[in-house]
């Protein structure tokens, strides 16, 4: 089996995605910023018997991310999978005209710069493979644009772009993108939300390999 690299990797939907898709006996890269954390919850994952490492990275660093997948592979293998879930900072959730163009700096940092550093990455290696998953998670901003949340609104306009655009474009090789919008919050026993919920449909996400975007729940108003 090969590998999932998980962007975002931290104890809520990260850690169920691992734990998903390590039941399918996928190795484990764990992605984000604190290496303390990371390896506190790979050390959790291997003593549930998965495959399991953290390599350090900020997705506002391309460098960084870069080099935490480059280094994935050197000890892990080809990445089949990558998920890209990381938490908005709270200054991307400003009030639209309270946010300055730092703010969106910022943001296209997260939502653009990263994800098209960490697709960069691994593409080659689904080539390789001959197939390739590439799963964004994304708030109901990246599909209902909000302005209490101008920040990841305009910045997640721009990741579901290059999102959508790259599901085109590689359909043809066996590797499906997919957008998983998630309208509300993350909720521990939500009937939508709960994060083994979530790790469930992305599963799903990448075996059916069908509609590029998936919601979690309906808007709600």
């Amino acid at each position: 089996m090969t590998t999932i690299a998980i962007i975002g990797a931290g104890r809520g939907l990260g850690a169920e995605i691992a734990r998903r898709f390590g039941k399918e006996g996928f190795d484990l890269a764990l992605i984000s910023r604190s290496q303390e954390r990371l390896d506190t919850l790979a050390t959790d994952l291997q003593t549930e018997g998965f495959s399991a490492k953290g390599y350090a990275a900020n997705v506002r660093d391309p460098e960084s991310l870069a080099n935490a997948l480059d280094e994935a592979v050197q000890e892990q293998g080809p990445i089949e999978v990558l998920t890209y879930s990381p938490l908005p900072q709270k200054e991307f959730l400003r009030p639209l005209l309270e946010t300055t163009a730092h703010d969106l700096q910022g943001a296209v940092e997260f939502s653009i710069y990263g994800p098209v550093t960490a697709v960069h990455q691994v593409l080659q290696g689904m080539r390789f493979l001959g197939r390739g998953t590439v799963l964004f998670v994304n708030g109901g901003s990246g599909a209902r644009p909000s302005a209490h949340v101008a920040g990841t609104s305009i910045a997640f306009a721009g990741e579901s772009a290059y999102a959508q655009m790259l599901h085109d474009e590689l359909a043809e090789e066996n590797i499906h993108v997919g957008q998983l919008i998630i309208p509300g919050a993350i909720a521990l026993g939500d009937s939508h939300t709960d994060p083994k919920i979530l790790a469930e449909t992305l599963w799903s996400m990448h075996q059916d390999r069908n509609a590029f975007r998936v919601f979690a729940r309906d808007f709600e108003g």
